[in-house]
This record gives C-alpha cells, structure tokens and sequence, in this order.
C-alpha cells in the first residue's frame, strides 16, 4: 500500500503514516525496511499494513518531500556562500556556522589562507550533499546531529 508520513519522531522512533486507504497507521523503527532509520514528513512510502500497524516501510524514490531541510537548498548555499557558513545557519548547525564565519573573517587578517581553507570545505559539502539521498541527508544533517561532511 502508499501511504505519506504524516510524523516521526526520531528520538522514540514512533510515527504514523496516512494510507491511501485514508486510514492512519502507526509506524516504529522496527517496521522500517532494511536501511532506513526514520522517516521525512511528508514522504510518501511503501508499506504492508498489519492489524493498524505499518510494516515493511520503505520510501518511495523521487516522490515529492515536504521535509523540513532540503538537500539541494543547502548544496546551493554551500556552493554560493558556503564559506560564510550560510547552509550550517540553514540546518540548525549554528555552532558550525559560526565557527566558519569566525575562520573566514579571520582569513582577511592571515593573508586570506584560513578563508581558502574554508572555502574549499563548504565545496566539499556542496558536493556531499549533492550525492546523498534526500532520506541519508535527512537522517545525517536534519534528523541527525551531523554538523560537518
């Protein structure tokens, strides 16, 4: 059955999903197919419905995601204004973030070398982010705790 997850909350691992039975099911980790840790809100999925409970839960690839971050957002901001930190701002790693700003302003001070090298990190993260699936940088830098590659 398809369905679109209506919630998940990564710390207890319990969400629902909306079928297209327009039934609600309830959905834990252990219900997720092999390799997905937590579902993006807003995702539509595959899934095998049990007694009000959805098993065997795997996203469906490509489907329109109303997640909260958006992976292609932030490879653009990586690539743009990466070297100011702007896409950790833009996931919530704002320590990160500031720690970019701060080594990039510093550069100015140090011929410019501090500010290269970071520079050529937000790159690495544009490209990072890029070759990542929307549900692995989910998981990583918005579900997850990832500040940095």
């Amino acid at each position: 059955m398809r369905g679109i997850v209506l919630g998940f909350d990564t710390a207890t691992g319990k969400g629902v999903i909306s079928g297209d039975d327009t039934n609600r099911y309830s959905v834990d980790r252990a219900g997720l197919g092999d390799g997905v840790q937590s579902l993006i809100p807003g995702k539509k999925v595959d899934f095998v419905a049990v007694d009000g409970r959805a098993t065997s839960v795997f996203p469906v690839p490509g489907a329109f995601s109303l997640g909260e971050k958006n992976k292609w957002v932030a490879a653009l901001l990586a690539f743009v204004f990466g070297a100011l930190g702007v896409h950790k701002f833009y996931l919530g790693k704002n320590t990160a973030g500031f720690i970019m700003l701060v080594v990039f302003l510093a550069g100015f001070l140090l011929v410019g070398i501090p500010s290269a090298i970071v520079s050529v990190i937000a790159l690495i993260e544009c490209v990072i982010y890029v070759v990542k699936s929307d549900q692995r940088f989910y998981d990583d830098y918005v579900a997850g705790d990832r500040a940095w590659f």
